[in-house]
């Protein structure tokens, strides 16, 4: 148990490791050995726990993409009305200039080459379904409560959502100045309020 917990920290280790060197150094420029420098082992030790760099690197995505789904949904968790809940899922993705820019460089990076990678559209659609499921689930409830617009599908509007989300995050990634990410946050805010409490949709 101990050399299984031991083994599981030490990929982990390499993991982000790579998530930091490709933030820093981008896809391209990534091998093992720069992994290796990254997590200050040896290439050998990176070679036993994985055989390749796109090893490395499939594992990296679907390590990625499931704690940043964990850590949304438990802070939707902790809220009880769709509106909480859903101001508590678009700050659980605005966490930091810092974070946000260093996994969005990684992010974007693995959408570039998404069309030539079977495993990373599986890994991003896995993702984007368990977004999708948090956002359906708080329309369903804002519903139900009369806050939400009940001729939205939530089934159609949940990747909606989402995508405002990212593009609000991306473009104030390309905007490069770390003090409008609050800014952006809040015209994400009033976006997606907008969307779910529209007097203009239309029936499903």
């Amino acid at each position: 148990m101990v050399r299984y917990k031991k083994s599981e920290e030490k990929r982990k280790q390499i993991l982000f490791a790579a998530f930091q060197a490709i933030a820093g150094q981008g896809y391209d420029a990534v091998t093992l050995q720069t992994i290796a420098d990254s997590a200050k082992v040896s290439k050998g030790v990176v070679h036993y726990y994985f055989e390749s760099k796109e090893a490395v690197l499939v594992e990296l995505l679907s390590w990625l993409t499931g704690k940043i789904y964990e850590k949304e949904a438990a802070a939707v968790s902790e809220k009880s009305n769709a509106a909480d809940k859903m101001y508590a899922y678009i700050d659980s993705v605005f966490v930091s200039p810092e974070k946000n820019r260093d996994f969005y460089r990684v992010y974007l990076d693995f959408l570039a080459r998404a069309s030539r990678s079977a495993a990373y559209r599986e890994i991003n659609s896995r993702f984007y379904d368990n977004c999708a499921r948090i956002s359906a689930e708080i329309v369903e409830l804002g519903q139900r409560e009369g806050v939400f617009d009940t001729r939205l599908s939530a089934r159609e509007t949940a990747p909606v959502i989402r995508s405002i989300i990212d593009g609000c995050l991306i473009q104030w990634l390309m905007n490069g100045q770390d003090e409008l990410h609050s800014v952006y946050r809040d015209y994400c805010r009033k976006a997606v309020m907008k969307l779910l409490t529209s007097e203009t949709g239309e029936k499903s």
